[in-house]
């Protein structure tokens, strides 16, 4: 399973060592303590850089160690203290004590910074240790030793726009053709392994920064093929574009597909704002269905668009519209509020009870909230839903409890006959 993580370890530098040295000049036979101080090790810190956009370099580099600071000198000169060493991450990041899973840093603002680890104070020379009763101190202090520790790194892509939908339904097309984001584009799932940000320049005053979130599949809220690691992302996001691939067999069920886990993982992502597009307008096919696709989702209480993320009809309007709707979306309250996520309930918990004779419920806050966001009068939909009752087990937790054909399951507001 891949995820844009990695871990490293840090080491900060060692304190200069102080040093023993008495003043030697001539006519002077009898010198005082002249010993300097060592100067400072470097610390090692984590930096949110703009200029980052993910953490390929610490994939490659796994060791990052600041310098040392310089031993004190005679004549009282203390030895140089050492650079830190800054380690730029994309806004975002967030870093976690690899030993104890601890968050110690959500960095998302330019500029904020984490000190990973300190370096040591330097030690201190001779000269600090004269006194009356020992005027010929034979005694300096070593600097202070490093640290070291193992930090894990994970990246949140922060992005005002998020591109969703099933594989291959077009999204890397479509943020290829309106930013500066080149990102891989094939017509295989999983072409995008990790989001891709990129920036659409409106006009002079106009920008958006969007990010292809890879594509989802049925059971990504389970953690199925690669969904936990894609899931994440669009919590950072305030808008989506919901890219429906004009050619599938069903689009409606796919934009059913992809809301209903978005709702699954984190009920709150499936309320975030959402312009959806049917793509792959240059194609014959897709042109003739559009008015079936548009009437029924607009009797949805959508306003969908048919756009071409190959050919560029209809993205730019497109764009101006995520724009607005941009506008119209509060902010958070601190971007470092945002919290580190973990899903709210695990979707595998439920209880299934007899009723009576005949009649069954089935108990699960995630498996309710799925039931409501099924279009029953498409097959399917409901389909899509008997396979999610097999991937969480429901179907064979009722089977074991006792349930029979005919019998009615009650999931939620909803009742279903059972039939095997």
């Amino acid at each position: 399973m891949f995820i844009d993580q990695t871990t490293i370890k840090v080491r900060s530098g060692k304190g200069g060592d102080g040093m023993v040295h008495f003043r030697r000049e001539k006519f002077v036979p009898r010198g005082g303590p002249d010993g300097g101080d060592g100067g400072k090790g470097g610390d090692v810190i984590i930096e949110a850089a703009t200029a980052q956009s993910s953490l390929n370099a610490y994939h490659r580099k796994k060791h990052h160690v600041a310098e040392d600071g310089k031993n004190g000198g005679p004549s009282q000169r203390s030895g140089r203290s050492a650079e830190n060493l800054i380690l730029p991450v994309p806004l975002g990041t967030i870093v976690y004590d690899a030993a104890s899973g601890d968050v110690l840093a959500d960095l998302v603002e330019p500029g904020q910074r984490l000190v990973a680890v300190k370096g040591g104070r330097g030690g201190r020379g001779n000269q600090h240790y004269a006194t009356a009763r020992n005027q010929v101190p034979r005694i300096a202090e070593k600097g202070e030793p490093n640290q070291e520790r193992e930090l894990r790194l994970e990246l949140k892509l922060i992005a005002d726009v998020g591109i969703i939908g099933v594989p291959n339904a077009g999204k890397s097309t479509l943020l290829a053709a309106i930013s500066n984001a080149n990102p891989k584009i094939a017509d295989y799932p999983f072409t995008t392994l990790s989001p891709n940000l990129g920036v659409a320049v409106l006009d002079d005053y106009a920008s958006l920064v969007l990010a292809d979130i890879p594509g989802l599949i049925e059971g990504a809220h389970l953690g199925i093929g690669l969904g936990h690691d894609f899931l994440r992302h669009v919590q950072r996001t305030r808008v989506l574009i919901h890219v429906l691939d004009g050619l599938a067999e069903d689009p409606l069920a796919d934009y059913d597909q992809i809301n209903s886990e978005l709702s699954l993982f984190d009920e709150t992502l499936s309320e975030k704002p959402q312009l959806v597009v049917v793509n792959k307008a240059d194609l014959p096919d897709v042109k003739d269905r559009w008015p079936e696709w548009k009437a029924a989702l607009e009797a949805r209480g959508l306003a969908p668009a048919l756009i071409s993320a190959a050919s560029g009809e209809g993205v730019r309007a497109l764009l101006y519209q995520a724009h607005t709707l941009l506008e119209e979306t509060p902010m958070p309250d601190t971007p470092a509020a945002l919290p580190v996520y973990r899903p709210q309930e695990d979707p595998r918990i439920f209880e299934i009870k007899r009723l009576s004779g005949e009649e069954w419920q089935v108990v699960g806050a995630a498996i309710e909230r799925a039931a409501s966001m099924t279009y029953w009068q498409h097959d399917q939909s409901a389909r899509r839903f008997q396979r999610l009752l097999e991937t969480l087990g429901i179907d064979e937790a009722l089977r074991t409890a006792g349930v029979k054909n005919g019998h009615t399951v009650h999931i939620g507001d909803y009742e279903l006959e059972w039939e095997d």
